[in-house]
């Protein structure tokens, strides 16, 4: 069975390119997001990893950390991080997993527990490892999304996404499609229109079971 949202996330020890760490340990009292990709030296993660890298003060602003994942080691790492920046004139700083063993891909049910790589292995190998958990400060799964090899990962709704999350836990209420920080929010059904008037003010009632209303600025 994959893990499941609200599910409290595996922890495990594990080298990265900056040293070793225990995972939860590292989360502390902060969001994080663990992205992961099938091998070092890859056309599409080297974008990827650098779009993560450009975005570094939009996720200190969400007290929000980074890690990477990758079944390839700490040497190689290292020298892809070169590559990444230079694609993306932006500093690497978050750090990368080296899972050789594959002990982190298989704890989040990104490969099957049978799983191995073969000598001369490929991205191919290991094309499932391509996956993004937003996790919260409580260790919970909050979000999981997977995409194949060839279509990179947007990481724009990635950030909207953890927007949406943290503004969904800290104030009670729910967004729509496509909502954005300064769009209103959605009240849950659960909360009468007596609460809801004294929690939120204001509000505006566009079918029974959809309420709209302004959070405070």
């Amino acid at each position: 069975m994959g893990l499941r949202i609200n599910d409290v996330v595996p922890n495990f020890t594990a080298e990265t390119d900056q040293g070793t760490f225990d995972f939860h340990d590292w989360i502390g009292d902060s969001w994080a997001i663990l992205f992961s990709h099938p091998k070092d030296f890859t056309p599409v993660c080297t974008t990827e990893f650098g779009a993560v890298a450009q975005l570094a003060d939009e996720w200190e602003k969400r007290g929000t950390k980074v890690m990477g994942v990758s079944v390839d080691g700490v040497p190689d790492h290292k020298k892809w991080k070169v590559d990444i920046e230079k694609v993306s004139g932006a500093k690497a700083g978050f750090p990368i997993i080296a899972d050789e063993g594959l002990e982190v891909s298989k704890a989040f049910d990104m490969l099957p527990a049978e799983a191995y790589l073969p000598d001369g292995r490929t991205p191919a190998d290991s094309a499932t490892v391509r996956s993004v958990f937003i996790i919260g400060p409580d260790k919970q799964l909050k979000l999981s999304m997977t995409y194949p090899m060839t279509v990179g990962r947007n990481f724009a709704e990635i950030l909207r996404a953890l927007d949406a999350l943290q503004t969904t836990a800290k104030h009670g209420v729910a967004t729509g499609a496509n909502w954005q920080t300064s769009e209103d929010v959605i009240i849950p059904p659960a909360v009468s229109d007596e609460d809801a008037k004294k929690k939120f003010g204001e509000f505006e009632t566009v079918l029974p079971y959809l309420r709209k209303t302004k959070l405070p600025a």
